[in-house]
């Protein structure tokens, strides 16, 4: 299964002024690591595979941050702003599997599982961001809960390249072969026989 973690319209309140507010840090090269997620999505769709959306969405009295705000990340991804939307460019489509998330692993307090067992899924290939949050969450749980966890390194970024880094060999750590290319993944797509 192929999970799109939060590839969304906008995560920060961008902008090119250098003492411009920022509500959660991106590190270079953020949204061109974005790019192969629609080719991934096709190739996936192509062959049989399932794809599952996620999206962060928190609700605008700011109830379910919870802790959240404790670190680095400012308010982010209110509903009803634009910006907190799937991003138009992965090509979600009315049918597609999508799942809202208050918080950061796509397990936590979400219908996912319920979804995986439906699909008999036993292997979640993640892409998105932030590779050292949500991303890093989603493959750890996962992970303890015995599914085989890919993430695919040019199409995953973090909120710094540190950050990036690390969590990749985190990933790796827990599951030798965890770390996969976009053109690996697309040779194990177009190798793939569904049921």
């Amino acid at each position: 299964m192929l999970v799109v973690v939060d590839i969304q319209g906008g995560e920060t309140n961008t902008s090119d002024e250098p003492d411009a507010e920022v509500s959660i840090p991106l590190m270079p090269g953020y949204d061109a690591a974005m790019e192969n997620a629609p080719i991934l999505i096709e190739k996936a769709r192509e062959r049989g595979i399932p794809v599952v959306f996620f999206q962060e969405a928190h609700r605008r009295d700011l109830i379910d941050f919870g802790r959240e705000l404790d670190g680095a990340e400012g308010i982010h991804l209110l509903e009803g702003d634009p910006g907190t939307e799937v991003s138009p460019a992965v090509g979600m489509r009315p049918d597609d599997y999508f799942i809202r998330k208050r918080r950061y692993s796509c397990f936590f307090g979400t219908e996912f599982e319920i979804l995986l067992k439906g699909l008999k899924a036993n292997t979640l290939i993640l892409i998105g961001g932030h590779t050292d949050v949500c991303v890093h969450y989603t493959f750890v749980d996962g992970h303890q809960h015995d599914y085989f966890m890919r993430v695919v390194t040019d199409c995953v970024a973090g909120s710094s390249q540190a950050a990036h880094d690390a969590s990749l060999n985190a990933m790796e750590y827990l599951q030798t072969g965890a770390r996969r290319t976009t053109s690996e993944i697309l040779q194990a797509f177009d190798s793939f026989s569904p049921n």
